[in-house]
């Protein structure tokens, strides 16, 4: 079993509460994302943006202090699911994967989906990502939908 604590890094009003975690959350972020700013500081004023349209960030933590894994979500009402909790961003160290981690940051979501009255919970995830896939499908995710982009510059 692992222990882990998980800790808010913003409040419900998407205000940095943890400004350190924040920081130490920089390198463990990039493991998905290796295109966010390299320096703390523009990671911070970067991740403050994303919070300003209501994201929120939690910490999956060790007992020594090391983070094992990152959660960014937010909660909103939509036309065809009423009031759902998206997961933007689940990451999970590299060194720590298939150890727990993505799962109880999946638990710890869930929790305050039904605190919030949320009906949904949804996330989307690479093609590519095949064991993170295997993750969601024991969690009782399914495929719902295709997500299409198409880039403006």
């Amino acid at each position: 079993m692992n222990s882990l604590t998980i800790v808010r890094i913003t409040d419900d009003a998407g205000a940095v509460i943890e400004p350190t975690l924040l920081r130490r959350a920089l390198p463990l972020h990039q493991q998905l994302r290796p295109h966010l700013p390299t320096s703390a500081e523009e990671y911070a004023a970067k991740m403050e943006r994303v919070f300003s349209h209501g994201a929120r960030l939690v910490a999956a933590q060790r007992p020594e202090g090391s983070l094992a894994g990152l959660a960014l979500y937010r909660v909103y009402e939509n036309t065809y699911e009423d009031l759902r909790l998206y997961i933007d961003d689940l990451v999970t160290d590299e060194s720590q994967r298939s150890q727990g981690v993505g799962s109880t940051l999946i638990d710890w979501c869930e929790q305050l989906a039904r605190q919030r009255g949320c009906r949904f919970m949804a996330l989307d995830s690479g093609t590519w990502r095949t064991a993170a896939h295997k993750l969601y499908f024991r969690k009782g995710f399914s495929i719902s939908s295709f997500h299409f982009t198409r880039p403006l510059e």
